[in-house]
C-alpha cells in the first residue's frame, strides 16, 4: 500500500515540526544522535538539548529519565542509510530486521512506513528507545 502524493494532500499545510524525547544522560544522548545517526547538535533551549534531524524538524532531548519504549522511525536515502547501517556495525550494536527482532543481528527487513513498503533497520538507542532507519529505494 503506498500513498501517492497529489495536489489535495500537498495542501494540507501540516508536518510534524519537533518532538520532545525524554532521556537519561543528555551528553550521551546528544553524541549517540550525532555520531550514530548524523543529526546535527544547534545547542540548548532551557532544560532541552536541539537535534537538528531535517530542515523542518528537530528532536529536544530532555533530561529528564526515561524507560524507553518510545519508537522513532527515520527515512534515509539509500546511501545515508547504508553509511548508518555502517556506524551501527562498526560500534558493534545490537540491530535487526524487526521491531520485535531489534538484536537478532539480520537484516535490513521490509517494513511498511508512510510511503509504503521499505527495507528498514532496527536497534535500540542508549536510553532502550527503538529507532528504525528506513530507505524506500530498490
Amino acid at each position: 500500500m503506498t500513498r501517492p502524493r497529489d495536489e489535495a494532500y500537498d495542501q494540507v499545510g501540516m508536518q510534524l515540526d519537533h518532538m520532545i524525547l525524554p532521556v537519561r544522560d543528555a551528553d550521551e544522548s546528544v553524541e549517540f544522535y550525532r555520531s550514530v545517526l548524523g543529526c546535527e547538535f544547534e545547542g540548548s533551549d532551557g532544560p532541552f538539548s536541539v537535534m537538528r534531524v531535517t530542515p523542518d524538524f528537530v528532536l529536544l532531548l530532555a533530561p529528564w529519565g526515561t524507560d524507553g519504549g518510545t519508537h522513532l522511525a527515520f527515512a534515509l536515502s539509500k546511501p545515508a542509510f547504508d553509511a548508518t547501517f555502517a556506524r551501527v556495525r562498526e560500534r558493534g550494536m545490537k540491530y535487526g530486521d524487526g521491531p520485535h527482532d531489534a538484536d537478532n543481528m539480520h537484516g535490513p527487513g521490509i517494513e511498511f512506513g508512510a510511503r509504503g513498503s521499505g527495507a528498514a533497520l532496527y536497534f535500540f538507542d542508549p536510553n532502550e528507545h527503538l529507532l528504525e532507519i528506513r530507505h524506500y529505494e530498490e
